[in-house]
């Protein structure tokens, strides 16, 4: 990113939009929202405002059906979303964002607000953008 992208900050390119799933959903069920909604993660509803939000994403699914052998029946979400999730500020610099998540390893952070949920930014939306600067 140069030096002006630098100051984009991440409610510049979060998506507001977010698909939620209840924890105590089965991964069958999550599977079912996430082919609807054609999205490749859902973030993991709080049980209680002090809880912290979760994320499930395609990783997390391919792991527990091969370690589950297939049975997506019996397992729950609470019990493979990854939880806390990293969440950012939505007025922190995307620059800061994309530091994390490449440190981490992730291609996607929550972000939020006293705990609230905001938005989503992915790897795909930083991405995007710069794209689309390039092509302007």
């Amino acid at each position: 990113m140069s030096s002006s992208d630098s100051r984009t900050l991440v409610e510049d390119l979060m998506v507001t939009d977010v698909i939620t799933v209840s924890c105590m959903s089965t991964l069958r069920e999550a599977m079912d929202i996430m082919r609807k909604a054609r999205v490749k993660s859902l973030i993991v509803e709080k049980r209680h405002p002090g809880d912290a939000w979760g994320i499930v994403t395609y990783t997390t699914i391919l792991r527990t059906v091969v370690r589950e052998e297939g049975d997506v029946n019996l397992v729950n979400v609470y019990d493979i979303a990854t939880k806390p999730a990293l969440t950012v500020p939505r007025q922190l610099e995307v620059r800061h964002a994309v530091q994390m998540m490449l440190d981490f390893d992730i291609k996607r952070v929550l972000v939020s607000s006293n705990n609230e949920l905001e938005g989503i930014l992915t790897m795909n939306d930083i991405v995007s953008s710069i794209l689309e600067q390039v092509d302007s």
